[in-house]
C-alpha cells in the first residue's frame, strides 16, 4: 500500500510479487504457521485476558534500521485470521525504516490481532533481515547482479526468495526442476565436466525441454574444457559458474585474479557467476571483476532477523525501547 492508505484485511495489496512456483501454496504455509501456534486449544492467554469483543489499535514499530519486507504477506495473514481488520501501512515492501518508526497500523478485534501477531512478525522479521542484507549486497555488487541460492529455510523457500526480490536482488533457480545446474557431484559421477555437459545436451534434446543450463567450474582448466566443447558442439549451456575462484588473503582481502582470468577466457560467450567467499566486505571487489552474477548463500542461510514489533500500547513500548536502546 502507498503511505497512509487504509484497507481491510480482505483487500490484500501486492507490490513486489512473490516468485512463481508450480506447487508451492503460500496460503497453506500461512495456515500451517497459525495452526502450529494455536495447537488444539487456541490462544489460552487471549481467551483468559482479553474480552472477545474488545477492539484496539496496534502499531508496527521498527526497532532497528533496515529494509521492511513482508508487508503483503502480513496482509495475507490478517485476511486469514479476520478479514474485517483494518490495516494501514505508512511504508511498503522494499522501503527503508529507521529505529523507532511507526510504519503500520492495524485496528479491529484485539483477540484476532494478538493471535496474528507472532506469526506475521516471524515472517516479517526474517524477510526484512534478508531484504536488508540483500540491499547492501546488491548495491555493493553492482554492476554484477546478486543472487541467493537454494540454502533456504525448509518450507520457506518461496518466502525467502521473495525477500531477496524485495531487497533488490535477483532469484537463482527456484528448485531442482526449473534449471539444469551441473555441480561437482554430477561432474564426478558423469566422469568429467565435458561428459556431464554433453549428457545434459543429449537429455534436453531427447526430452524436448527448454531451460537454462549452468555448469560449475573449479579450475581454469575446467573452464577451458567447457569452452572447447562448446566451440565444437551445439550446446544448451547458458552460464558458467566460477566456484571458489575468489581466494581469501591473510589480511582479510581477497585475490580475484583467477576469477578475472576465467571471465576473460569466457569473453562474453556465456553468462558468468561467481560463487564462494562472498561477503559484504568482498562483494564489491568481486563485482568489479566482470562477472554477470554473484551468488551468496549467506543471504538466506545466515540471516539476522530485523527487529520489528506490533504493540497496542505504543507509548509504553517506545519508552521501554528508548531505555534499552531499541527505539
Amino acid at each position: 500500500m502507498s503511505a497512509s492508505a487504509t484497507q481491510t484485511a480482505g483487500e490484500v495489496s501486492m507490490g513486489i510479487k512473490p516468485p512463481s512456483h508450480p506447487t508451492y501454496d503460500l496460503k497453506a504455509v500461512i495456515k500451517l504457521a497459525l495452526a502450529e501456534d494455536a495447537g488444539h486449544t487456541g490462544d489460552v492467554t487471549c481467551m483468559a485476558t482479553i474480552p472477545f469483543d474488545m477492539e484496539v489499535e496496534a502499531y508496527f514499530l521498527a526497532k532497528e534500521d533496515g529494509i521492511v519486507a513482508g508487508v503483503a504477506l502480513a496482509d495475507m495473514i490478517f485476511e486469514h485470521v479476520d478479514p474485517s481488520l483494518k490495516v494501514e501501512w505508512m511504508r511498503k515492501d522494499g522501503d527503508y525504516v529507521h529505529k523507532g518508526l511507526k510504519f503500520g497500523k492495524v485496528s479491529g478485534n484485539a483477540h484476532k490481532i494478538v493471535v496474528a501477531e507472532r506469526v506475521l512478525l516471524n515472517f516479517m522479521q526474517r524477510m526484512s533481515g534478508i531484504a536488508t542484507l540483500t540491499k547492501l549486497m546488491a548495491d555493493a555488487a553492482s554492476p554484477a547482479c546478486i543472487l541467493e541460492t537454494r540454502k533456504t529455510a525448509p518450507g520457506l523457500r518461496l518466502v525467502d526468495k521473495w525477500a531477496v526480490l524485495i531487497g533488490g536482488g535477483r532469484n537463482h533457480r527456484m528448485g531442482l526442476f526449473d534449471m539444469v545446474m551441473i555441480k561437482d557431484n554430477h561432474i564426478s559421477a558423469a566422469g568429467g565436466i565435458v561428459n556431464a555437459v554433453k549428457s545434459v545436451d543429449e537429455y534436453l534434446k531427447q526430452k524436448n525441454l527448454e531451460m537454462d543450463v549452468e555448469v560449475e567450474t573449479r579450475t581454469l582448466e575446467e573452464v577451458k574444457e567447457v569452452l572447447e566443447y562448446a566451440s565444437g558442439s551445439e550446446t544448451r549451456l547458458t552460464r558458467i559458474m566460477l566456484d571458489n575462484m575468489v581466494v581469501p588473503l591473510e589480511n582479510g582481502d581477497v585475490d580475484v585474479t583467477m576469477l578475472k582470468d576465467a571471465v576473460e577466457l569466457i569473453n562474453g560467450r556465456f553468462e558468468t557467476e561467481a560463487s564462494g567467499n562472498v561477503t559484504l566486505e568482498t562483494v564489491h571487489k568481486i563485482g568489479q571483476s566482470g562477472v554477470t552474477f554473484i551468488s551468496s548463500g549467506a543471504l538466506t542461510h545466515s540471516v539476522k532477523a530485523l527487529d520489528i514489533s506490533l504493540k497496542i500500547d505504543t507509548e509504553l513500548a517506545l519508552e521501554v525501547g528508548r531505555r534499552t536502546k531499541r527505539a
